[in-house]
């Protein structure tokens, strides 16, 4: 039995350590493993970028959602390699609000886990903006996002605000962009993209209207899987070269 209550799984299982990083179980470990074999059916299996289009359509449960999921730069595995490195190197994974923080897993990692929203209240009032985008500024003024890891999964204002400062000067250490909805949702996201091209910053960001704190929070635990892959030394996050994934 684990501390957190979860029974291990048996000794000699015939399972690898883990298939999923919210799976403790033999039975949950069997459906999780299986599931990916499935995804990885519909979804090529060749770059570190493919896992992260796998895991947005294990996410969804739409195969169609491979073709939406946008990396910045030229080498989407770089992107990739980077926000797995920031895992290794412990950094903080900061989300736009508590859905997305309490889908972030807690395994396969030690890096401190934060939300924006319930700071920035004061900034809220006296401008009019929303409570995302001020939570975000102030934080970004206390200087938590340099070199962490920026996750917005719910609030386009939020992707928005983050945009401006990496404008701004700020630089994370990856930048995971999911917001949903009908309004600014697909413009924020965009304008994510347009940032962080020209400032270069690794980000993923997916285009149209859906995402979401479910899929942002999938996104930003396979970092930690390729994270946890790289820690075993099956993967070569430290390569330059596209072709490097092993």
């Amino acid at each position: 039995m684990t501390t957190d209550g979860h029974s291990e799984p048996p000794a000699n299982s015939g399972f690898e350590e883990y298939a999923d990083l919210g799976a403790t179980t033999s039975d949950a470990m069997d459906i999780a493993e299986t599931s990916m074999d499935r995804v990885r059916e519909l979804v090529p299996d060749e770059t570190l970028g493919d896992r992260i289009r796998q895991k947005a359509v294990h996410a969804t449960g739409d195969p169609e959602f491979q073709h939406l999921v946008r990396f910045s730069g030229a080498d989407e595995s770089a992107v990739v390699r980077a926000g797995a490195r920031a895992v290794l190197d412990e950094r903080p994974i900061v989300t736009d609000i508590t859905m997305v923080k309490a889908g972030i897993t807690g395994r396969g990692h030690d890096c401190p886990v934060r939300k924006a929203i319930g700071n920035g209240a004061e900034l809220a009032a006296e401008t009019g903006m929303t409570r995302t985008a001020a939570s975000v500024l102030e934080l970004d003024r206390q200087g938590v996002y340099d070199g962490a890891i920026a996750v917005v999964g719910n609030a386009p204002t939020a992707a928005l605000a983050l945009a401006d400062c990496i404008e701004d000067g700020t630089r994370p250490a990856a930048v995971v962009a999911t917001p949903v909805g009908f309004v600014k949702a697909a413009e924020s996201r965009e304008r994510v993209r347009e940032v962080a091209d020209e400032y270069g910053v690794p980000a993923v960001t997916t285009v149209g209207r859906r995402g979401g704190s479910g899929l942002a929070a999938g996104l930003t635990n396979e970092l930690v899987h390729v994270a946890s892959d790289a820690r075993e030394g099956t993967v070569d996050i430290d390569a330059t070269a596209a072709g490097a994934d092993s």
